[in-house]
């Protein structure tokens, strides 16, 4: 059946690039744990773990026990941990399917241990990584908690604490003060897990900015200090896109930025394109008023796509290599760009909402700041209608 055309293009070749960059960052002193959770930051889980996993990732991250358990179906032998937790109910499939699962609250550790004895499982053999938290105040467990979570480890307990995780709310501040504090809370922690008689094998800390910034080797020392080995979480970078460091971008970032490689593009194409006069209004509510003759070209996306609807009469899309203005309001499903100043455009012209043609470049950051979002949310706001097509 043909389909609406509007539609994403995932380059997996362009992500097992960027994977294979981002190892030789780390160097050989830290892991590397591929983030795909939120299907794969909207690029598609299907496409894009495959495509990790081919380009040596041991590891995957997701949000949920729904997204582990279609990632173990796609990649039967890597290790998948379940970032986010899990909840009542959800300690069977963690079990059955072999996932790992991230915790921080004593419920959790009940929902686990419940499954692992019910399962049979013998003691120390269902892994359990540990947030703790650092100053983030999201997840994890804070000092005033870490004893009792401690205490749910002993040796005849089916679970085994394998790993302890934070997440770094500020690693793109270059003055690294947020981070420094964070990770002095952190050694106080792993101090008390040491003194209960735990060692665990994993000290995951870091994302795709503490990797661009060149802190790999740190963290693997900080990790050997405690008997452990590093391991980092990649997310953004892995899809080609840097994050943004205030107030001065590192060198190390700004070289490491030239190699990444975009992974997605996002495309429709004109389905007709009509002449109007001076003084025509355009759009819900007549926010675009023509004041000359113009010629118009509609388009099949709309804010149900994730094309956001405060972009309208305030952004451009890429049509013949040229940048033509979206006028008027984004509709739910249409979109509508000024071509008068582009010759020949005409019905079924491809268009770029985001990516490159021809020798100019729509960037996730365009998107971002002219909605005032952040890479992130442009990725993964794009609709589940939306194909992605493997190119």
């Amino acid at each position: 059946m043909t389909m609406r055309p509007c539609w994403v293009e995932i380059s997996t070749r362009s992500l097992e690039d960027n994977y294979r960059f981002l190892s030789s960052l780390a160097g050989g002193s830290a892991e590397l744990l591929a983030v795909v959770k939120s299907d794969a930051y909207g690029h598609s889980l299907a496409l894009c773990a495959p495509a990790a996993v081919r380009a040596g990732a041991r590891w995957l991250g997701v949000t949920s026990v729904e997204e582990a358990v279609e990632a173990r179906a796609l990649c039967s032998e890597a290790r998948v941990l379940v970032m986010s937790g899990c909840f009542p109910g959800e300690g069977a499939a963690l079990v059955e399917h072999g996932l790992t699962a991230v915790a921080w609250e004593p419920s959790q550790l009940d929902e686990l241990e419940h499954a692992a004895r019910f399962a049979g499982l013998a003691p120390g053999s269902m892994p359990v990584h540990l947030e703790i938290d650092t100053g983030m105040s999201r997840q994890g467990v804070g000092p005033e908690g870490l004893d009792l979570i401690l205490g749910r480890f002993p040796a005849a307990s089916p679970l085994r604490l394998e790993g302890v995780l934070t997440h770094l709310f500020a690693a793109d501040e270059t003055d690294g003060r947020a981070t420094e504090e964070q990770l002095a809370r952190l050694d106080e922690a792993l101090a008390q897990i040491a003194a209960a008689g735990l060692q665990p094998e994993w000290l995951s800390v870091g994302a795709s900015a503490t990797l661009l910034n060149g802190d790999a080797s740190g963290l693997a020392v900080r990790a050997r200090r405690w008997g452990m080995k590093a391991m980092i979480r990649p997310g953004l970078a892995l899809y080609g896109v840097a994050p943004q460091f205030e107030p001065d971008e590192p060198p190390a970032v700004a070289a490491a930025r030239k190699r990444l490689k975009p992974v997605l593009t996002w495309k429709t194409r004109i389905v007709g394109v009509r002449s109007v006069p001076a003084g025509a209004q355009v759009g819900y509510n007549g926010t675009f008023v023509a004041t000359e003759p113009l010629r118009l070209a509609l388009l099949p996306v709309g804010y149900a796509d994730g094309l956001d609807r405060r972009v309208g009469n305030r952004f451009s899309l890429l049509v013949r290599g040229e940048r033509a203005p979206l006028v008027g309001r984004i509709s739910m499903d249409l979109a509508v760009l000024d071509v008068t100043e582009i010759d020949g455009v005409d019905a079924g012209d491809e268009v770029v909402i985001l990516g490159r043609q021809g020798s100019q470049t729509i960037t996730a950051y365009e998107h971002a700041k002219a909605t005032g979002t952040i890479p992130w949310e442009v990725f993964t706001r794009i609709g589940a209608r939306v194909r992605r097509v493997l190119v």
